[in-house]
């Protein structure tokens, strides 16, 4: 066949247009902002309550929840213990997943853990990776602070 031959650039271009098929469906969707936006609340922000038992009440404790913050990628929410006017515990009961916001939010919510309960405020570092998952921890765990009065 010569290089010019119409069969031969048919089969090239049905060729490129495999080649092009396969490698678009070997793509991972990246994750729905907008569907982890809309998705359901696991837990409604409530009034604080204090917990019973061990460590609950007894001792002064209380376990606060925040308001759910919406991010671009998802709610945010943010439960913390204060006993004696300190954080002792926090937790984030809602937070963005799905792609690559389940890999960001596994990095940045132990360190906003950790970060609130060494702080003992809302005024916490800003996660790299994790600007929006860290402004609506922020904010949710302000909401349950001011619930517990501080």
């Amino acid at each position: 066949m010569k290089k010019s031959h119409p069969i031969r650039r048919v089969l090239l271009a049905g060729a490129a247009t495999v080649s092009g098929i396969v490698l678009l469906l070997s793509l991972k969707p990246a994750s729905d902002p907008a569907g982890a936006a809309q998705a359901a609340p696991q837990q409604t922000a409530g009034a604080p309550s204090a917990q019973g038992g061990p460590g609950g009440a007894a001792t002064g404790a209380q376990t606060l929840t925040g308001d759910v913050t919406r991010t671009e990628y998802g709610p945010v929410q943010v439960r913390v213990t204060v006993s004696g006017g300190k954080i002792t515990d926090a937790e984030a009961v809602q937070a963005p997943s799905g792609g690559r916001s389940t890999q960001v939010t596994d990095t940045a919510v132990p360190r906003l853990n950790q970060q609130a309960v060494t702080t003992g405020t809302a005024d916490i570092d800003t996660v790299s990776g994790a600007t929006y998952t860290s402004e609506g921890y922020r904010k949710s765990l302000q909401s349950a602070l001011d619930k517990a009065g501080g």
